[in-house]
């Protein structure tokens, strides 16, 4: 096997796009199947790529610092080293391969304008990317929310024990608008972000590496909120497998946590509280967006931030800071989005007072840290449509 992979021609090759996404509010939450509302985002993964006539794939990428990938499509593909970027193409080939027998594979050049490990679902936007290419090269078709769904399972392959968001709002987003997006049954909800509104990312300059150190904690909490589940469905008289849209329509917030404070341990009592109110605040920032109230969708970001700092404990210093400056700078609300651990914050604010809040952080936050092209760690999100085939 060749140590550089060939790259397809560029007057040849098919084209496709997958965007990032940001998730404006419901974080940590679809692994616990409660609704999310995340916006995809213009910055994408694009591949472009050739159909091989076996089951290659060969992968390089314009970026500095990925080494050239390789593997064969099979139903059980060996994983490169964690944390190898390859290994997110390697979950979407395998997941298809035990959809469709006998595919092909592909020669493909990668590259991108999402920041890497921001919390902006790079990973998962090269998961789509790839299987888009891969299913275009065999000339096979998946309907859409099935395609969200396999993905989000096969995207497990990597060992982080993650929900179906980003898969969903990369695979079905539509321009202009955010999404809810429920579980069982998977389904997606549009609402049109108000004109008025700016949402902007700003990095923590901090490595959200969820496949790589923070792995270990990300899914340690996927198991407390199971955990808790259980236990406070016992607590209640409802069977162990109760789920947690179940819990919230048998009893009252109030009522949930009043149990949880009673009967859990505190760390555990802490995790619940967390995915029992996040989940709430999604309806409520569905419906303040409807109704173009920035305030009140600002006040349940700020909300969600401080719940996810004190109760989930994903939090960084740089993440509280980048809030602490942004709300200072008159942005209406701000919060961490993303795994956490690092990676970025979303800030709402009006479009008369964007530039005040990217100004403040730009010079209070970048420029004490040394960081330059500024662009690259912060921007306007404007809601994007979902991944495509751009040239076929």
């Amino acid at each position: 096997m060749p140590s550089t992979p060939p790259t397809p021609s560029s007057d040849q090759a098919h084209l496709v796009r997958a965007p990032g996404r940001v998730n404006l509010i419901g974080e940590h939450v679809d692994y616990c199947g409660l609704s999310v509302f995340p916006m995809a985002l213009r910055r994408s993964v694009r591949i472009e790529f050739s159909p091989r006539p076996d089951r290659e794939v060969r992968l390089a990428n314009r970026a500095p610092g990925f080494a050239p990938s390789a593997f064969a499509v099979s139903e059980r593909i060996p994983p490169a080293s964690p944390g190898d970027w390859g290994n997110y193409a390697r979950a979407a080939a395998q997941a298809l391969a035990q959809r469709f027998p006998d595919l092909r594979g592909i020669d493909a050049l990668v590259e991108s304008d999402l920041p890497i490990a921001a919390g902006l679902s790079s990973s998962s936007a090269l998961v789509v990317a790839t299987a888009l290419a891969i299913l275009h090269a065999n000339g096979k078709t998946v309907a859409l929310l099935e395609l969200m769904d396999l993905l989000a399972r096969g995207e497990r392959y990597v060992g982080t024990a993650g929900g179906g968001m980003d898969q969903a709002i990369i695979l079905g987003a539509r321009p202009g608008c955010a999404s809810r997006i429920d579980f069982q049954p998977l389904r997606l909800t549009p609402t049109v972000v108000p004109t008025g509104w700016r949402f902007i990312v700003a990095s923590s300059l901090v490595r959200a590496e969820k496949s790589g150190a923070a792995q270990q904690a990300y899914n340690e909490r996927t198991r407390a909120c199971d955990e808790a589940r259980r236990l406070v469905a016992s607590r209640l008289g409802l069977p162990e497998d109760t789920v947690y849209r179940t819990l919230l329509a048998a009893a009252s917030v109030d009522e949930l946590l009043k149990v949880a404070g009673a009967s859990l341990p505190p760390l555990l009592s802490r995790r619940f509280r967390h995915v029992i109110t996040e989940g709430t605040r999604v309806r409520q920032a569905e419906a303040a967006m409807a109704a173009g109230d920035v305030d009140a969708f600002g006040q349940l970001l700020d909300a969600s931030h401080h719940s996810l700092r004190d109760d989930y404990e994903v939090s960084h210093p740089e993440l509280d800071r980048l809030v602490e400056l942004a709300r200072k700078a008159g942005a209406a609300g701000a919060r961490l989005t993303g795994a956490g651990f690092g990676g970025s914050i979303v800030a709402l604010c009006r479009v008369e007072r964007a530039p005040d809040v990217v100004s403040a952080l730009q010079e209070e936050f970048y420029a004490p840290r040394g960081a330059d092209d500024v662009e690259r760690h912060m921007f306007a999100a404007e809601p994007s449509g979902g991944a495509e085939l751009v040239r076929a």
